[in-house]
């Protein structure tokens, strides 16, 4: 009888702690997120017409490369700091269109608008601290916009 009575306080035990851990990942995985969003105007031209518009940043520009996109210059035309709460979203507009990025805890999920305020996109993915992700479309004149979305936190 006290043999399974120990193993009863045992089995107890190790349910308590693998519930405890659980939730304590869970607790760690739903934490406030900040973001970079940057709009980016892709074309051939080695000069943008706005002169307000920068350089893309050195970080970007390789990530762009690595990618098959047929523009060879790229333009900042603007760029926002944002935090995201734990499990809610938050819609930041731009220039042309605006971004919603939602928390989901591991992942983001993110929507991209025209200016209309039509969803043109959406994807779900991990974003770890650091990364980059890149969303856009064509532009009139074979140019293109690109929405960055950097990890800052």
């Amino acid at each position: 009888m006290r043999a399974s009575y120990a193993s009863g306080i045992g089995a107890v035990w190790l349910l308590t702690t693998g519930l405890l851990f659980a939730l304590g990942q869970s607790a760690v995985e739903a934490k406030d997120m900040k973001f970079e969003v940057q709009l980016l105007w892709g074309t051939d031209t080695n000069q943008s017409p706005n002169p307000n518009h920068k350089n893309v940043e050195p970080e970007v520009k390789q990530k762009l490369k690595e990618l098959p996109l047929k523009w060879s210059n790229y333009f900042q035309v603007e760029s926002k700091v944002f935090e995201v709460a734990a499990n809610q979203s938050k819609k930041q507009p731009l220039e042309k269109c605006a971004v919603e990025v939602k928390n989901l805890g591991r992942q983001i999920e993110v929507a991209l608008f025209d200016k209309k305020g039509e969803q043109r996109h959406k994807i779900t993915q991990a974003l770890p601290k650091g990364e980059i992700l890149i969303v856009g479309g064509n532009a009139p004149n074979s140019t293109s916009w690109l929405v960055v979305i950097k990890r800052l936190e």
